[in-house]
């Protein structure tokens, strides 16, 4: 669209086009007349002769054939995985094998709002402050090993609520003489900051004596993958600041601590959490704490070796573990 004060307006170009094919001016003086550009005047002219005043008005400059556009159906699928597994553009990328920036011009032609503006369980928009995304990584396995205990409560006999109801799942959950409350299952988490590299166990409790076991553990398989740690970073939960767990961790090995309050300083576990509870813990209206806990060995499997990440772009950990690169079945 011309800006106000354009000499080539409508009704300039028809008056440039009229001096030339009406009054027979050379397109060269209505070309000085209007300080444009000879070829300019003669295209006016020629659009004048063959299109008469339809011929002035500014046409399309979008392709009539673009053979690289992508196709409806790849879009929708774009979307889908959008709206049903909440995927970022780059994950989506990766998945179907087309450039991030593509996927996220489509999300965007699409109106679906941003991950951090919806609930994560119900996709509802939600109102949320921007923050500031700082990423960083180490350089090597095994230079910093983020370690923390996830909280869950365990499913009762018959399924909670998400099978059976809030109510009828309350009442299941409630003690009586012959049902016992499910109580808890606390799930020890050891994630690799440079591969995202896993280890993880559920267990019983979080007190120092099953930290410090989960940890010596953990540091074996790390270990059997060619993964030598050096440093270990942990909240300041009771059990990390034990004798216990400094034991266990040897002369070899640095112990850092978060900041009080500070979760997000140990962001890559914390991350690793959700993604648990999203993928695994309620991926699925399970029936029994048993089933649930059956599927955890699969579900890690899939995470270590088979699941692609957006920061290792669209790699699983065992990409960058070459000691894990054949265990992928």
């Amino acid at each position: 669209m011309p800006h106000r004060n354009a000499i080539l307006t409508e009704t300039g170009r028809l008056h440039l086009a009229q001096l030339v094919v009406d009054q027979g001016w050379t397109p060269r003086r209505a070309a000085e007349r209007f300080g444009v550009a000879v070829n300019t005047a003669r295209r006016w002219a020629q659009r004048y002769r063959e299109q008469g005043l339809a011929g002035m008005v500014d046409k399309s400059s979008r392709p009539k054939h673009c053979p690289h556009q992508l196709s409806q159906r790849t879009e929708r699928r774009i979307v889908g995985l959008r709206v049903t597994k909440r995927w970022g553009p780059a994950r989506i990328a990766y998945h179907l094998h087309l450039n991030p920036s593509t996927v996220h011009k489509v999300i965007r032609r699409y109106g679906c709002p941003p991950l951090r503006w919806t609930d994560p369980a119900t996709g509802a928009r939600i109102k949320t402050s921007r923050a500031a995304n700082r990423r960083y990584e180490h350089a090597a396995p095994g230079d910093l090993v983020h370690v923390d205990i996830k909280k869950l409560g365990r499913i009762p006999d018959g399924g909670g609520h998400k099978v059976l109801g809030r109510a009828a799942g309350t009442r299941n959950k409630t003690r009586t003489a012959t049902n016992r409350r499910p109580g808890y299952a606390y799930i020890h988490n050891a994630v690799d900051d440079h591969s995202r590299l896993t280890y993880s166990e559920i267990l019983t409790d979080e007190k120092k004596e099953t930290a410090a076991a989960f940890w010596q553990r953990a540091n074996a398989f790390f270990n059997a993958a060619g993964i030598t740690v050096t440093r270990v970073l942990t909240d300041n939960g009771a059990c990390y600041r034990s004798n216990a767990f400094k034991k266990a961790l040897g002369d070899d090995i640095t112990h850092k601590r978060t900041r009080p309050y500070r979760p997000q300083t140990n962001g890559k576990v914390e991350r690793f959490n959700r993604i648990m509870l999203e993928e695994w813990a309620y991926a699925q209206p399970y029936t029994s704490e048993t089933q649930r806990v059956a599927a955890f060995d699969q579900w890690l499997h899939h995470y270590n070796h088979h699941r692609g990440h957006t920061a290792l772009k669209g790699h699983p950990p065992a990409a960058r573990v070459p000691n894990l690169s054949g265990v992928n079945t």
